[in-house]
Parts: structure tokens; sequence; C-alpha cells
């Protein structure tokens, strides 16, 4: 079946979120017997080099002196300018459900005793089969004409949120082979070399494949995510002059590589596993319930 023919068939359950600002909505929905998570996003305007034939039905609302303002229908083109991205997780489970839906945010204090006890049998819990799709990508040739860069450390690919095409809102993911660290929290000073030579490596290697759209080292900004999606560590890779990700960008929830880094020369051997973490979390997470409220500030 095509990937066509799945999205046709996504019937409408309810909203799960919606952002007038970023123009996205994520609905949740079924197909077949199954739950689907589908997700609308309006995509940017590019290479508009003759506005008066891409704007059609133009209407306008006023006008004062030197301003004008109205509504009006853009052109599309399936393949240069689609009005519309969409991403669709299917079959979705319940823990992909909480993830996209709106809740209240709390900001939580993990200290490592909440760690010991609370989050980290969840995170062995979220293993196995539920990162399937990362052994896949790493191992298995999953998505392979989709990979700007390997070596002996990492893949880099383009991020699902990410058209491939405007270099503004440009956001990639570097998933490392080791597979012993599942966070930050796992990171000590042992790990500073490893990662000092990850970080020396994306940013000479990006701007190699976007070398015509004139992209800078110094346009890069590498983040890592607490809590994370997923439990296999990776590292954000975005265009530093794009802030359309909104609130996966903020403090509370992204912390920057090179911060880590420095972070674990002062660590130690002990590493992130000694630091209380201060960081965001919906009601609708599952560690909210398991015991994080109780660490809520």
């Amino acid at each position: 079946m095509t990937a066509e023919n799945i999205v046709r068939q996504f019937q409408y359950t309810r909203v799960l979120e919606e952002d007038p600002l970023l123009k996205r909505v994520v609905l949740l929905g079924k197909i077949g017997d199954a739950d689907a998570i589908l997700t609308l996003e309006k995509t940017y305007f590019t290479n508009i080099t003759k506005p008066g034939d891409y704007l059609v039905e133009v209407s306008e609302i006023a006008n004062n002196d030197v301003y004008h303002w109205g509504s009006t229908l853009t052109k599309p083109d399936s393949f240069e300018n689609p009005s519309c991205k969409y991403n669709l997780i299917y079959p979705a489970t319940e823990t992909h459900i909480r993830k996209y839906e709106k809740a209240t945010l709390h900001m939580v204090r993990e200290t490592p005793e909440a760690y010991e006890r609370i989050v980290k049998p969840y995170v062995e819990s979220m293993k196995g089969d539920r990162l399937q799709w990362v052994r896949n990508i790493l191992y298995n040739g999953a998505e392979a004409e989709r990979i700007l860069f390997k070596n002996d450390d990492y893949i880099i690919l383009p991020d699902m949120k990410w058209d491939g095409k405007d270099i503004g809102s440009l956001y990639c993911c570097c998933i490392v082979y080791e597979a012993n660290i599942s966070s930050v929290r796992d990171l000590n000073e042992s790990h500073i070399d490893y990662l000092k030579k990850i970080r020396e490596s994306i940013l000479t290697e990006i701007p190699k494949v976007y070398k015509s759209h004139g992209l800078l080292r110094d346009s890069l900004r590498l983040y890592v995510h607490y809590q994370p999606s997923y439990y296999h560590f990776h590292i954000h890779v975005v265009n530093s002059n794009f802030f359309g990700l909104a609130n996966s960008m903020l403090v509370g929830k992204a912390i920057l590589l090179d911060d880590i880094i420095d972070n674990l020369y002062f660590l130690g051997d002990k590493g992130y596993g000694q630091k209380t973490l201060c960081y965001q979390m919906k009601e609708t997470h599952a560690l909210w319930n398991l015991g994080m409220k109780e660490y809520s500030q």
C-alpha cells in the first residue's frame, strides 16, 4: 500500500494540538482499527521570484496610506513549492499520543535519587522493540537514501520535521552507534573526547553537504533533549537562525552539546548521574504519574 493510500484512509477522531503561530495541527484518528497521528504543517515560502504569478485570488482587507493588507491563495507546486507537509505515525501507541497531545507543562527537579527510583526503570521499559526503528537506521539500511553522512561513531540524516529543502529551517538528527548511552544521564568525563570528536565532525561535514547554500559551521545549533523522545543517545542539529521549533528549543528541554561537554569536566566520573536536572514535563507524560509530580517545583 502506498503512502498516499495510507494517508487517505485516515479517519479523524480529535485534535491533539494546534499552533496558529507555527501553522501546525496534530490530529488523532484511525487507519483501520489502529490509532494514527497525522501532523499537518504549512510549508515555508521558497523561490518566490514572481509573486504576481504565485499569488491568486487576491482580496484586500483594508489600506491606509502606504500600508495595504488582505488575503490571498497561493499557487501550489507539488514538487517545488508544496503548500503543506505531513507527518504520520501509524500505528500510534499510547506513548505517541501522550507525547503529541497538548497538556499543562510543569517544571520538575529530578534529583539523582528520583532518577534511580523513578526514571531509570522507566527508561529501561522504553527500550527493546520500541527502539527497533533506530536499529533499522543504524544496522538494517532503513532510510539509507536519506543519510547525509556516516562514520564509525554516528549517522546523521534529516529529521522528519524538516522538508529537506529549505536550508533556513534545517533540522537534522545525529544518532550514535553507542548503545550504552540512553540519555545525558549516562554521560561522564570518560565521554568528553568522544563527544568533542562527534561535535567537530558534525560541524565539519554538514556544511560540506550544504556547501552550495553557503551554510557555515557557526550556523549550526547542536543540542540534546532531556527528557528525550526516545532513549538512544542522539543530537539535534538545527540552523541557528531557525526558531520554528519553539518549545523544543527552550530552556527546560534543550541542553547545548557544548554545555554538556564543559559540564563533564566538573562532574567527573559520576557525570550527570550525580546532578539534579530541572526540566519541563507534561501532565500526560508517563513519568508524571509514576512519581515525578512529587518533584514539581
